[in-house]
């Protein structure tokens, strides 16, 4: 299967997390706006777009994007239901195994300059598919396995891509047939690779089809992309033809490149009338000025579906970015991340909220902290939150050891000093005994410009050596510039490239409604995120360097989990599904191979949006960390204050959990 490539990197957090508070806040900057702001969008980017092929990029800096140009069968509301939107109905066969869409007719494919081109007919979801599979798409493993004779295709099985399990019936009918049931089926649609392509326009631009050019690709969505100037500008207007242009609010996007050099910036930009919203940083010097103007206004969002990370190199080839002047420095690193003990210590060493408040200020800190991958909230099993079952499964694993472990958001769930110390000294004795020698240095890469992510990686350094000891451990920051720093983490093309030892570089968001587009991304056959761990997935290896790191790891066991979950398919065995994922997550967390940190949102920002008007969902295009999604969205003149975001949070909470009863 396709190794997913990340689709989250922290820099970008900084400001993505910003506009997702204002999708799900509001602001204001003061009253001397005369009403422009009202239809109009403005803010900043972090990360150029590189790709507008929406049925290939699995990247967050592009889905930010293509997800306001391109629409697919189904969509999200405001409470993060599915309902229609190129197709009007659907059904499902009895066994689960076929589903039949039923398009509007009459939706238009336009150009870059907004003319008609074509109307949107069901063989573009046909061209969709076998074109992600001809540019070896990064987001084929969201359907890989789903659909009906992909997989042969993908491997060359066959080269008839009929036998494929996707069917334009007519030109207004698309029906989909699956390998097994799945549940959670429809919520993959709102991704990407799920969303059609015309045909002949693909042909007409060959190469070029998805270059990050606005007259690369067609648009069928509420917005067209009119500039796309690399580390400049990025501008949208409203697509006059969109079938559900009622919905369209704002008229005009203008996003600035940010480059995180000046956090106090944006916020002056707002104060002036030039930005929609901004993000706030408690910490800066700045912040005096914007609880002087808006203290009544300041708001955080809410925490949402994608989780960021410390991980290990296990396996670690390149050292440019390194403080070790020897082999035998390496090698007893390496021997110490491998030590599952040694991991569990930096664990329960590491201050979450203390990292976090490098971001958001002491005050809301806590509120970002999340204890596993999978939010805790992300499924219940059996009427209980998905990460209480964790909790208790994981205890039962090792009670002296996680016990008191807190699995659920927003609390420090992990960090005890005692505790850390204790599994260090095991740790010690046991590499001591493969004459390991501390104290043991690892290597940590940072942006140089980003004074957020060099305080939080200093935050982390601060944490564990005062607890664990500088003669047992030191954490050697590596500032780089921007380049070299992606270089070294997010855009490092395979494992061998990741040059750190540790590196909170790494995110997950979900992709559909399941455990298992979480936990699937460290199987060791073909997990997404391997490469981030140093390893490579054995199905894409015949001759796997890693597979002594591996077995080392155990991660067969994991896998085994993970395959005992994945046989329970029908709609009737949800929870025995849950129930068997939640047994994997006790495992990761017990083995710590990662360690969470913090969600995305939970940060504190002033804005001009209407609080919760936007499309919500975990997953898709249009989840929460995607926080450029602006269909739906309403402005308003003045700052949403802390008053109207609490009144409307309460609100949206018990509609969408009305909204969910009613979907049942």
């Amino acid at each position: 299967m396709s190794n997913k490539m990340k689709k989250i990197v922290v820099p970008s957090l900084l400001l993505s997390s910003t506009v997702l508070l204002a999708a799900c806040s509001g602001g204001d900057k003061k009253a001397s706006d005369s009403g422009k702001g009202e239809s109009n969008y403005s803010y900043v980017y972090s990360t150029d777009i590189n790709s507008l092929d929406y049925t290939f990029s699995s990247r967050s800096s592009n889905s930010d994007h293509f997800a306001n140009f391109i629409d697919g069968l189904l969509e999200n509301d405001e409470y993060g239901n599915l309902k229609p939107a190129l197709a009007k109905s659907w059904e499902v066969s009895d066994d689960g195994l076929t589903y039949t869409y039923h398009l509007r007719k009459g939706v238009k494919w336009v150009d870059s300059e907004g003319n008609d081109y074509a109307e949107v007919k069901a063989q573009d979801w046909v061209t969709a598919l076998k074109h992600a599979v001809d540019v070896k798409s990064e987001t084929l493993y969201v359907v890989q396995d789903s659909i009906k004779g992909l997989d042969d295709y993908v491997k060359g099985v066959t080269k008839d891509f009929s036998t494929v399990g996707v069917k334009a019936v007519d030109d207004y009918t698309l029906q989909y047939t699956l390998t097994r049931p799945e549940s959670f089926w429809n919520s993959k649609l709102t991704y990407g690779i799920m969303c059609p392509v015309n045909e002949e326009f693909l042909k007409s631009k060959g190469k070029d089809f998805g270059q990050p050019t606005p007259d690369s690709i067609l648009y069928n969505s509420a917005y067209i992309l009119t500039n796309n100037t690399a580390k400049s500008v990025i501008e949208y207007k409203k697509n006059e033809s969109y079938w559900d242009k009622k919905h369209v609010y704002i008229d005009h996007v203008k996003l600035t490149y940010f480059d995180g050099s000046n956090p106090d910036s944006l916020f002056k930009e707002f104060d002036q009338g030039n930005y929609t919203n901004a993000r706030v940083y408690p910490n800066s010097g700045g912040y005096k000025d914007v609880e002087a103007k808006y203290g009544d206004a300041i708001n955080f969002s809410q925490p949402n579906g994608s989780t960021f990370n410390m991980t290990f190199n296990f396996d670690r080839k390149a050292y440019s970015a390194t403080s070790k002047k020897t082999d035998a420095e390496k090698d007893s690193t390496h021997k110490a991340i491998m030590n599952k003990n040694f991991r569990l210590a930096l664990e329960f060493a590491l201050n979450k909220e203390e990292y976090i408040a490098q971001n958001v200020g002491k005050t809301g800190a806590a509120k970002g902290i999340r204890n596993m991958l999978i939010p805790s909230q992300f499924v219940t099993v059996d009427g209980k939150d998905y990460g209480e079952v964790v909790q208790e499964k994981l205890a039962k694993l090792d009670p002296d050891t996680f016990s008191d472990v807190k699995l659920a958001d927003s609390q420090e769930g992990w960090f005890n000093a005692d505790k850390a110390k204790s599994l260090f000294e095991k740790a010690k004795s046991e590499l001591q005994a493969q004459g390991v020698q501390f104290p043991i240095h690892l290597d940590l890469p940072q942006d140089e410009k980003s004074e957020v992510l060099v305080n939080q990686a200093k935050s982390l350094k601060h944490s564990i050596e005062s607890t664990l000891g500088k003669d047992n451990v030191v954490i050697d920051i590596q500032l780089l510039n921007e380049d070299k720093y992606f270089a070294a983490t997010y855009q490092a093309t395979t494992a061998a490239d990741k040059d750190y030892d540790i590196s909170t570089a790494s995110g997950w968001g979900p992709d559909y409604l399941d455990p298992s587009t979480y936990l699937d991304i460290y199987n060791s056959r073909s997990g997404a995120q391997l490469d981030n761990l140093g390893l490579q997935p054995s199905e894409t290896a015949k001759d796997n360097p890693s597979a002594q790191v591996v077995n080392e790891l155990k991660l067969a066991e994991y896998d085994a989990l993970l395959d005992k979950a994945a046989k329970f398919t029908s709609v009737e065995d949800v929870n025995k599904r849950y129930d068997a994922y939640a047994d994997a997550e006790a495992w990761l967390s017990a083995n710590a191979l990662q360690i969470p940190i913090q969600a995305g949102g939970a940060v504190p920002s002033v804005s001009k949006i209407v609080p919760f008007t936007k499309e919500f969902s975990w997953c898709g295009m249009a989840a929460t960390n995607a926080s450029y999604k602006f269909k739906g969205m309403k402005l308003q003149d003045k700052a949403v204050t802390t008053k109207q975001y609490q009144k409307a949070l309460k609100n949206w909470e018990e509609k969408r959990l009305e909204t969910a009863e009613n979907t049942k």
